[in-house]
């Protein structure tokens, strides 16, 4: 049982199916996304479609308080947003790596020859700086480019079209923007990667579709004419979920992304990828995920790691939210921009000047209100809730051994070579859909029932998941375990519990009502990754969490 790799070291790059640091080690990216830095989107602002974007919320801006007040505001958003503090905290989560969206039309004038213009380039820098110092590789993602790679609020489209493709000026200004950023950051190896256009062509525009392959081409060579150094980052089309439109391997040099939000996270869910990655022999990123909740995470996160694909966390802030570590604080008032933007009363220029300043005040990032509870369920961190139907995504004999056959399959962990019978629970949730963070909505919440004999493993993280220095941090712990005998029990159900091969305690549950049973022992952990083991004695029972407290 080893925790992948992660030390910051050197330029990431490609070898086989598998990325390395600077020394040769095997590597794996774990990260987080500085979503609506530099490019600004109408949902992490809690604003109405009327300003899902950039450009409009922009127009609003300077039309309720002027030009000059205006490009005073977005200076300063600009400068607060994401700080050296930002990047501190992250590296001291765990965290070794970013994503950093880029939007071209915060960076360079519009039309040719491409040139760059204000402080966003020299942010930009500074950035990269404070990863160089906290030990956190940045990776550059196109998540805007000239004219729209995408058709939609994501990429700051004026029409709603994949210009980029169609009209020639954009394609040569995409190009020139990457040849220009690569010869920028040729020799910066904190700089891990450039992922060359985010999520490209949604399924209303796939007729498209035969425009990427060559356009991705034209942009790599264009780097490698200036740059042989960093890590190419091609993402497939439909928001980046078909890989379908991948022809070739353009460079050797290549690391292929996905992203994965709302769905059930089970490797059925992602089997395509990791058949993409024995196919291309490539190594595989899921570089965009997150907006949903903890216990999601807590499932989805971990199956990447099961199968060792790096992974970026979408989204580090965003306002009023309990789904991102970050919450933006509403300021007072927000609701009268919002209500405007949707064609309510206009509010004077003093008002909204006042609501738009304290929201500089607010995204600080030590005026938001912290949730450390969302990077412990990224990183399966303790303390952490595990709900039960989350055991290991390795395969049988690793993840989990089971008897007897389940009558049913419910289109859950369908291709993990799982027997285990999933069952409902007279409890709350769950399915797996968008749900913006809030508590599972619906009637009942999976479970799983085993037979005697039948076993789960469950792998979490404890301290911090840096790697970059060794750590003797230990902390102790309890381990709860949320329960219920079977009706079919013939005299009772329970569990035996070990903690990385050691035994801890036999639960025994004599009834069918749901109980939470703590583990008498409490169990001190060094750093690092550990690994817990259910196996049901007696009759059958049914786990519906583990809760290491």
């Amino acid at each position: 049982m080893v925790l992948t790799n992660d030390r910051v070291a050197g330029f990431v790059s490609v070898e086989g199916s598998r990325l390395v640091n600077g020394d040769g080690e095997p590597f794996i990216l774990r990260g987080v996304g500085l979503g609506s830095w530099f490019l600004p989107e109408g949902n992490m602002w809690k604003f109405p479609e009327q300003g899902d974007r950039p450009r409009r919320i922009e127009r609003m801006i300077e039309g309720l308080i002027g030009q000059e007040k205006a490009a005073e505001f977005w200076e300063t958003y600009y400068d607060r947003y994401t700080t050296e503090a930002d990047i501190r905290k992250i590296a001291e989560e765990g965290f070794n790596s970013i994503r950093i969206p880029i939007n071209a039309r915060a960076f360079i004038e519009e039309g040719e020859p491409v040139r760059f213009k204000g402080n966003n380039l020299r942010r930009l820098d500074l950035c990269i700086e404070w990863c160089r110092q906290y030990h956190v590789y940045a990776i550059l993602d196109l998540h805007g480019a000239p004219g729209g790679q995408t058709g939609a609020n994501i990429d700051d489209s004026e029409n709603d079209q994949s210009e980029l493709y169609t009209d020639e000026t954009y394609r040569r200004m995409t190009i020139e923007l990457w040849r220009q950023l690569a010869e920028r950051y040729k020799d910066e190896w904190i700089v891990a990667g450039y992922d060359l256009l985010n999520e490209p062509l949604p399924n209303w525009n796939a007729a498209l579709n035969p425009a990427l392959m060559p356009l991705y081409r034209d942009i790599v060579k264009a780097i490698r004419e200036v740059d042989q150094k960093h890590m190419i980052i091609l993402e497939g089309a439909h928001w980046s979920t078909d890989w379908t439109v991948f022809d070739e391997m353009i460079d050797d040099n290549t690391l292929l992304q996905f992203h994965k939000y709302w769905n059930n996270p089970d490797t059925e869910s992602i089997q395509k990828y990791i058949n993409d990655r024995k196919r291309w022999n490539a190594p595989i990123f899921m570089g965009e995920g997150g907006e949903n909740n903890i216990d999601w995470y807590s499932g989805a996160f971990r199956l990447f790691e099961d199968h060792e694909i790096s992974w970026n966390f979408w989204t580090w802030k965003k306002m009023d939210t309990i789904n991102s570590p970050c919450s933006v604080n509403k300021p007072e008032g927000w609701d009268r921009l919002a209500d405007y933007l949707a064609g309510g009363e206009r509010p004077s220029g003093e008002e909204a000047e006042q609501i738009l300043w304290a929201y500089l005040d607010n995204i600080a990032i030590e005026n938001c209100t912290y949730h450390a509870e969302v990077v412990q369920s990224l990183f399966r961190r303790a303390p952490v809730r595990i709900p039960a139907i989350f055991y290991g995504y390795q395969g049988a004999g690793i993840g989990f051994q089971i008897g007897a056959r389940a009558e049913q399959n419910i289109g859950f962990r369908v291709n993990d070579g799982t027997d285990i019978r999933f069952v409902n629970s007279d409890r709350k949730i769950a399915d797996f859909q968008h749900n913006g963070g809030r508590p599972w909505k619906l009637d009942q919440r999976l479970c799983v029932q085993l037979a005697a004999g039948d076993w789960l493993a469950y792998e979490f993280t404890s301290g911090n998941n840096s790697s970059d220095e060794e750590s003797d941090e230990t902390a102790s712990y309890g381990i709860e375990i949320h329960l219920r005998g079977s009706e079919e029990a013939v005299s009772w159900s329970g569990l035996k519990v070990s903690l990385d091969g050691w035994q801890l305690d036999t639960v025994q549950h004599n009834n069918d009502e749901w109980t939470i049973v703590r583990l008498e022992e409490s169990v001190v952990l060094d750093a690092g990754l550990h690994r817990i083991v259910i196996e049901a004695v007696g009759g059958p029972v049914q786990i519906e969490w583990i809760d290491i407290v």
